[in-house]
């Protein structure tokens, strides 16, 4: 029988010639990806006049989000209370008052070391600045050292140019008169800062208390908005649960580490002897609620406050170790395996978003930078739109 010729587009990958091989490799596979330019164009926009409505209203959201965060962590206390036969709003009201209580009498008790810090800092200033002077001037110190080997370098540099060492021209300098300091001003600017503070302050209290005495107002009136629904009832009912339990979890870790870094750091410098161990505890505690830059804050006073006192390089240099150690034990070991035990958030992308706040609001952004990223985790591991984002901040 004769043999069937086979089709040109059936042959063999065996038999196609080595040119049309080397063009089959030349052309990897191409994969088209439908991408919806004007949605694109939408979400962006979007995104850019959210950032800008965040930046314009930094000094609402922030209170709010104070206010919210602190009825969050207060709320087993008032709950407790409640399974006692106590009426919400007279257990709220127990707990505001404790809470405040507690502020002011923690203030008004470390309130002599707190002033005598302040009113060392002028004097510590000038004791570094003679101390950094006389490195300087020092003949045999390494400044003067480092100085003399550049001017050398300089010379020789000029020599191998063929520059003769002439004279150097006199330079022109410009002085720019300032405006004088005027006390006046100055305390008037402080003490606006302060009530400004003390103002915001009281506005988040009342907001914690009224949010505390409601209850399950809010969460009852946001599952009545999602629509008659049972299935996105239980949705929003699961999400706020998750959110309350999230941030409940993370503001109890957050008080625990820092009394943990408070008690450590009163120890060392206790043991290092430096005078007002526990105001310098206290702020060390306070300040490291703030990422990163909170315990550099507390490293550089501090370091400070043992040079007025030792006068000595090696003792600041001491005290700015021992502070910087226990901020990185307590922050990089406990704070971390518990903050990944309690959202199981991704590291890195909790470092970029915590950028990302500490660019738009400041301080405030990196204090409110880590709730506001467990709130966006949880509300988008159960919204199939927000996947992706789920997905980044996981671990």
């Amino acid at each position: 029988m004769a043999a069937i010729p086979t089709p040109a587009s059936e042959a063999p990958a065996d038999n196609q010639s080595p040119a049309a091989q080397a063009s089959d490799s030349a052309h990897p596979f191409i994969v088209h990806v439908p991408v919806d330019a004007r949605g694109l164009a939408l979400g962006i926009l979007a995104a850019v006049a959210l950032v800008f409505a965040l930046d314009w209203m930094e000094k609402f959201f922030v209170p709010l989000l104070l206010g919210i965060f602190l009825a969050y962590t207060l709320n087993p206390l008032v709950v407790g209370l409640e399974r006692i036969r106590i009426p919400r709003v007279l257990g709220t009201s127990m707990v505001m008052v404790a809470v405040v209580c507690a502020l002011v009498l923690g203030t008004y008790s470390l309130r002599g070391q707190m002033q005598t810090i302040i009113a060392q800092v002028p004097e510590a200033a000038s004791k570094l600045s003679a101390g950094f002077a006389s490195m300087r001037d020092d003949p045999s110190g390494n400044m003067q050292k480092m100085q003399t080997a550049v001017g050398a370098m300089e010379k020789a540099t000029s020599q191998m140019a063929g520059i003769p060492p002439g004279p150097k021209q006199r330079t022109t300098h410009v002085v720019i008169d300032t405006p004088g300091f005027k006390l006046g001003d100055f305390m008037w600017a402080g003490s606006m800062g302060a009530l400004g503070f003390i103002g915001q302050a009281t506005m988040v209290i009342f907001l914690a208390f009224f949010l505390l005495a409601g209850g399950d107002t809010f969460k009852r009136k946001l599952v009545r908005l999602t629509g008659p629904s049972l299935s996105r009832k239980k949705i929003t009912v699961t999400i706020l649960n998750d959110i309350n339990d999230s941030i409940q979890k993370y503001m109890f870790m957050l008080l625990m580490t820092n009394l943990l870094l408070g008690l450590l750091t009163w120890i060392a410098f206790r043991w290092i002897g430096l005078e007002n161990a526990g105001a310098w505890a206290v702020a060390a505690g306070l300040l490291h609620v703030i990422p990163y830059v909170g315990p550099i804050l507390t490293a550089a006073a501090t370091g400070m406050a043992a040079f007025m006192q030792f006068e000595s390089f090696s003792m600041a240099l001491l005290v700015v170790g021992a502070s910087l150690l226990i901020a990185t034990i307590v922050g990089t070991f406990v704070i971390t395996w518990l903050s990944g035990k309690i959202a199981k958030m991704n590291a890195a992308a909790v470092f970029i978003s915590l950028l990302f706040w500490a660019w738009l609001w400041g301080v405030w952004g990196m204090l409110l930078g880590i709730p506001i990223i467990v709130i966006l985790k949880v509300v988008s591991e159960h919204v199939d739109q927000l996947q992706p984002v789920a997905e980044l901040l996981g671990d």
